[in-house]
């Protein structure tokens, strides 16, 4: 029992109230009558504002928490009635990998989505954040990229946790991971970003318990990790820096403490590591044999925390640990032994639900599981964990920080805006890529020869006069014109020619860095003195600068897969 306040619902047994849905292939839980007419009401934790004949209190996390209200089930979530019956066969594992898909949101998606039970319980568990400026019926669109911030808070809650983190801190982001997942739901790729990195943080907008709005200050030069909990950050702020840094739109967060580790391992029967040696850490009380261990509760929170224990005790070599066990998380989460087990699915959900911050866009379980249906068809092949580039910080004597690694870093950034895989992907989106590709071979006019109309939909005032300004005077295209703002908004940059303008389009491409697929080629021929039309989005970076992403990972970038076990050094 956590320092979460629960009722009697927590004394059922779930294995004896499961039954399998023959028609959907998912397990649902059913109460009789009287059990549900005996059954307490959950109490929810008290939220800002609240009255004091509301539920206990528990300190917030930075910038408002509330606890979600509960909400009806969908109309496809309410079970109907059927006799226990129990279908074997591949279609079940399919239905409730579909629920539990959401694994790859780092193991707290998967278990807060895993099937109807308990629905207004487990909703009501979830912590909510309302980030300022996002929109929180955004939805996921068929076709888009997107990115989650995976936040770990180093804020001591809960009970036994008195040997981590500041003590009487706000907390800190002390693991940050950015999730970004592709367009074509086929991969993704797990970026993660160190606490001790020099960093600017933008000013950020805050919601105040009384629902007024405060603005935080911005600070230049200061760690990573200060972008939450301190002067009254809230995690919304977290994903503002993260948007200066990587320069791409973060949509969602999900953010968890020291309990998660705890409470998800066990749940799930424990997590399989590896380390090449024997660890006996005094400091986090780590103690395992060389090569592999099975770790749950305090065991598991030690070997995610420690720093003296493997290569050269820094905290770069311990987001390695962490990527280890993560992966491994993920393959627990995965497997028929966590999937066919309905005591696991439901421990897990209690678990996931009671340990996450959200925001209000992902903010209940339907929401959650739209999340975890846009996840499931990713292979864990295809999940790359890897770490921003970095350098030791040469503004130091003694080497305490890190700054981005010029070089590497923007290439690995470029990477993820132009939603481009760290990992090899299946032939049919290779196919893809290569019929793509094959419009920028052929024949170039030249630069003379080219007429374009240009719009402005980056939202940089002035870009398009820039780029004409750039074209005319350094690149020779004299027949272009500024047709000022796009009718809206343009995420990429896009280019859109007649089939007989195809050689204008490929030299126009050349001189900007576009890549193949900002080319959208129609299938009428244009008249002879008729314009292309080309559309700055928010990949645009400057008149001049090319706009295409690096086709591969920076040299010498250590990745891996989370299908792979890899022992700790």
């Amino acid at each position: 029992m956590d320092a979460h306040s629960r009722g009697r619902a927590d004394e059922i047994d779930p294995a004896d109230q499961w039954v399998l849905n023959p028609q959907t292939g998912n397990y649902e839980l059913r109460l009789d009558h009287s059990a549900a007419q005996q059954q307490e009401p959950v109490r929810a934790r008290r939220t800002a504002g609240a009255t004091p004949t509301d539920a206990p209190t528990e300190a917030p996390v930075p910038g408002q928490r509330r606890r979600r209200a509960p909400e009806p089930p969908a109309a496809d979530q309410v079970p109907p009635q059927s006799r226990r019956k129990r279908k074997q066969g591949a279609s079940r594992k399919k239905k409730v990998l579909l629920w539990t898909g959401g694994t790859m949101a780092f193991v707290l998606v998967g278990g807060a989505a895993g099937a109807y039970m308990l629905y207004n319980k487990l909703n009501n568990n979830l912590d909510v954040v309302d980030v300022v400026g996002k929109d929180a019926n955004s939805g996921f669109a068929k076709g888009k990229a997107f990115n989650i911030l995976l936040i770990g808070t180093d804020k001591r809650t809960g009970e036994g946790n008195s040997g981590y983190g500041d003590k009487d801190s706000p907390g800190h982001a002390d693991t940050t991971i950015l999730f970004h997942v592709s367009k074509d739901r086929t991969n993704a790729t797990a970026l993660s970003i160190p606490r001790d990195m020099k960093t600017d943080i933008p000013e950020c907008e805050t919601r105040q318990p009384d629902q007024t709005v405060k603005t935080i200050p911005a600070e230049t030069d200061v760690r990573f990790n200060v972008s939450l909990g301190q002067n009254g950050r809230d995690p919304g702020c977290v994903m503002r820096t993260v948007e200066e840094l990587a320069g791409v739109q973060i949509d969602h967060f999900m953010m968890a403490d020291f309990n998660a580790v705890k409470e998800m391992t066990t749940a799930v029967g424990g997590v399989k590591v590896c380390v090449e040696k024997a660890v006996d850490d005094p400091k986090s009380h780590l103690k395992l044999p060389a090569g592999e261990s099975i770790v749950q509760g305090e065991q598991a929170l030690a070997f995610v925390r420690t720093r003296h224990s493997f290569g050269n005790e820094s905290d770069l070599d311990r987001i390695k640990v962490q990527q280890q066990f993560l992966s491994s998380m993920i393959r627990q989460m995965k497997s028929d032994e966590t999937l066919t087990d309905p005591t696991k699915l439901y421990s897990l959900a209690n678990a996931a639900t009671n340990a996450l911050t959200v925001d209000s866009g992902i903010g209940s379980l339907t929401k959650l599981q739209a999340l975890a249906r846009e996840l499931s068809s990713i292979d864990t092949k295809n999940i790359a964990f890897t770490t921003l580039p970095v350098i030791d910080n040469p503004a130091e004597k003694v080497r305490a920080t890190v700054v981005p690694d010029p070089v590497r870093a923007p290439q690995l950034f470029a990477m993820i805006q132009s939603d481009t895989s760290l990992t090899e992907v299946k032939k049919k989106e290779q196919d893809a890529k290569n019929a793509q590709a094959a419009l920028l071979k052929g024949a170039r006019s030249t630069a003379a020869e080219v007429r374009v109309n240009v719009y402005n939909g980056s939202g940089i005032q002035g870009a398009a006069q820039a780029t004409i300004n750039w074209l005319q005077n350094e690149q020779g295209v004299n027949r272009s014109s500024n047709k000022s703002n796009a009718p809206e908004r343009a995420a990429k940059t896009t280019l859109t020619y007649a089939p007989n303008q195809a050689d204008q389009a490929r030299k126009l491409a050349d001189l900007m860095g576009l890549p193949a697929t900002a080319l959208k080629p129609g299938t009428q021929d244009a008249g002879e003195l008729e314009p292309m039309t080309l559309v700055l989005g928010a990949d645009f970076k400057g008149a001049g600068v090319p706009i295409t992403g690096p086709a591969k990972a920076p040299e010498n970038l250590e990745k891996v897969a989370a299908d792979k076990q890899v022992c700790a050094k």
